[in-house]
């Protein structure tokens, strides 16, 4: 491992192939701060702006143009946010126990509260396949405690990861293995499928990893397999990009893993790392999100096309 400087920031250089993938003349910068825990970042190319979530301030807020303005201030204790195939804004909520749907006129549509007839834990991250069915995780971090929702218990005793599908209303449990599953996010290809579980930060020895799933045309997943194990913290929201690395929150960082599993390297951030999501016209730029900011940085690949 070799650590590298750049104007003002810091890489790990695990394999040479990383410096392909950063850029030494640019830096991570800081755009915003004053949240709490801020999560579930989404950028909007038609608008050329990104949103976020600020849990424990039960707020979403807008950044466009290096202004940061309140984009909804009773966010339902939101947390992870995405776009489905005709623009529209999906928003796990942690308060409401659901995942919802921003219509073109603003309205709040619920699309999944409740499983086998009991209501969800709080749904956390979320990703749109190119069939339409919307994937997420439902780990119990919104009723764990009155600070990113409201403590109560798991009506249906599990952490799922869950797929839903918009025109049939049908809701189906793809895994249910996970302590806590977190972060999720197809291969570009959309024949692997990536959850993050961080079972560590309530168990000692728990879970700080991302697991690989193989998926069928079906939508059915095999395998599962520890893709790779998180260091430093856990790997809470991951992003892929258009050569299949996927990028990862992590304690110190972004920490960005090759298709087969290896580290490549880190971009070393000033504070705990909780998601990302590739932006700009380019999709070229990684917004991040941290404890109490929002940062970004250039890098040397696009994301992968997503909603």
């Amino acid at each position: 491992m070799i650590r590298r400087s750049g104007i003002k920031n810091e890489f790990e250089i695990h394999n040479e192939r990383f410096l392909y993938l950063v850029l030494g003349n640019t830096w991570v910068e800081q755009l915003y701060t004053g949240t709490l825990w801020g999560e579930g970042p989404v950028y909007f190319a038609d608008g050329d702006y990104l949103l976020w979530s600020d849990v424990p301030n039960n707020r979403m807020l807008r950044w466009a143009g290096g202004h940061v303005s309140v984009y909804r201030d009773f966010s339902n204790y939101s947390n992870g946010n995405t776009r489905d195939r005709q623009g529209r804004l999906i928003t796990c909520e942690h308060g409401g126990r659901r995942l919802t749907r921003t219509e073109p006129d603003g309205a709040i549509t619920i699309l999944v509260d409740q499983f086998e007839g009991k209501k969800l834990n709080s749904p956390n991250d979320v990703v749109v396949k190119s069939d339409d069915t919307i994937w997420f995780t439902d780990p119990p971090y919104g009723i764990l405690s009155d600070y990113e929702g409201k403590a109560s218990a798991s009506e249906y005793g599990g952490a799922h990861v869950f797929r839903f599908t918009p025109a049939s209303g049908k809701l189906e449990v793809v895994a249910n293995d996970f302590n806590k599953p977190n972060g999720i996010a197809f291969s570009p290809d959309e024949k692997t499928l990536y959850v993050a579980d961080t079972g560590f930060s309530h168990k000692l020895e728990g879970e700080h990893h991302i697991r690989a799933f193989s998926v069928d045309l079906e939508g059915r997943l095999s395998g599962g397999s520890v893709f790779a194990e998180i260091t430093q913290g856990v790997a809470d929201g991951l992003r892929v990009d258009v050569q299949g690395n996927v990028w990862t929150s992590a304690g110190d960082g972004i920490h960005c893993y090759a298709p087969e599993g290896s580290l490549l390297g880190k971009i070393l951030v000033p504070e705990p790392v909780s998601n990302l999501a590739f932006g700009g016209p380019k999709r070229n730029r990684l917004f991040i999100t941290a404890t109490t900011s929002l940062y970004s940085v250039y890098v040397g690949v696009a994301g992968a096309q997503r909603p």
